[in-house]
């Protein structure tokens, strides 16, 4: 099945919330992050609506193709299990193609894109549904070229994270996408949960963007806060992708590096502020200084007459 392309509907930062997980295998907690995303963002001093997020990602696994026998039957005994064995947890956190559809509509009531990580060729299946905006390849699957390929054969833009890739491993996954498509971002990451302040190096995003100028160049980020995604905008990203949830304390492995609602509104405020004030690439007199010009510049005086010259 092929799909038509679809490109980043503006200029501003694409900022996309990281379901994932989080909704602990349940379509309604799914739907109440959506809401979450979609909240109109708030600016009190100025008195300012500003956009929310872009995108919401959902995760789809096929655990036939994930997990050896072995591992599907191990104990499981985490604090996070949702099931006496490894294989239970996994398929107990799953949502299946009908689920993802429902999610997928309530986020485009909202006007939200919506993003799927598709983990195996066999998740595909649920492009007979619908079609995501975007494909996002997770960091761990950078290499798995056949999925690559079955993803790109789509037509529909990718998303790489790079977590764990070095420059080999980024260019073999461009050469098999390439060959159906440039319709591609790349996302700096890191794949440690959470990431460090001293391993996360934000001076990659300069990297990519010198050496892959021909793509969207953005950041996935698993530190804790939200200084380092607005760092990573300062720095050029164009897309920032966090992972969300309703409340940071809820059970799962990915909860607690997650934004809540507070983190989300506090997040895409400062973002969306921060793209106001990139304005422009020259010096100049700004109007809304006209006033303090007036009031406060130095200018010459005379405390004595001084007599005009004929």
């Amino acid at each position: 099945m092929i799909f038509q392309i679809k490109n980043m509907k503006s200029n501003s930062i694409y900022i996309i919330g990281e379901i994932g997980q989080n909704h602990n295998g349940s379509v309604d907690i799914a739907k109440l992050i959506i809401d979450a995303a979609a909240r109109p963002i708030k600016e009190d001093l100025f008195g300012l609506e500003l956009k929310p997020m872009n995108a919401v990602k959902l995760t789809k696994r096929d655990l036939g193709a994930e997990l050896s026998d072995s591992q599907m039957v191990k104990p499981y005994t985490s604090a996070h299990s949702f099931g006496k064995t490894y294989g239970e947890h996994r398929a107990f956190l799953e949502l299946n193609d009908e689920q993802h559809f429902e999610c997928y509509k309530h986020a485009k009531s909202y006007g939200l894109d919506f993003v799927e990580t598709l983990c195996a060729i066999g998740c595909l299946s649920l492009l007979k549904l619908f079609a995501p905006d975007y494909l996002k390849v997770a960091s761990r699957d950078l290499t798995n070229l056949p999925l690559l390929n079955a993803l790109a054969e789509t037509r529909i833009p990718i998303i790489l994270s790079t977590g764990m890739a070095g420059k080999k491993e980024l260019d073999n996954a461009l050469e098999v996408i390439t060959k159906y498509h440039n319709h591609i971002s790349i996302l700096h990451c890191v794949s440690q949960y959470p990431t460090e302040p001293q391993n996360t190096n934000l001076n990659t995003i300069k990297y990519l963007q010198k050496n892959y100028p021909q793509y969207t160049i953005g950041y996935s980020d698993h530190t804790i806060g939200i200084s380092t995604p607005v760092a990573a905008v300062a720095m050029g990203s164009q897309i920032i992708e966090k992972h969300i949830t309703l409340d940071r304390r809820m059970k799962g492995t990915d909860q607690a590096g997650s934004l809540g609602p507070d983190g989300i509104n506090r997040m895409v405020r400062d973002i969306r502020v921060l793209e106001m004030a990139f304005g422009k690439e020259e010096l100049f007199i700004d109007p809304s200084v006209q006033l303090a010009k007036e009031k406060l510049e130095r200018s010459i005086a005379t405390n004595k007459t001084i007599k005009k010259e004929m």
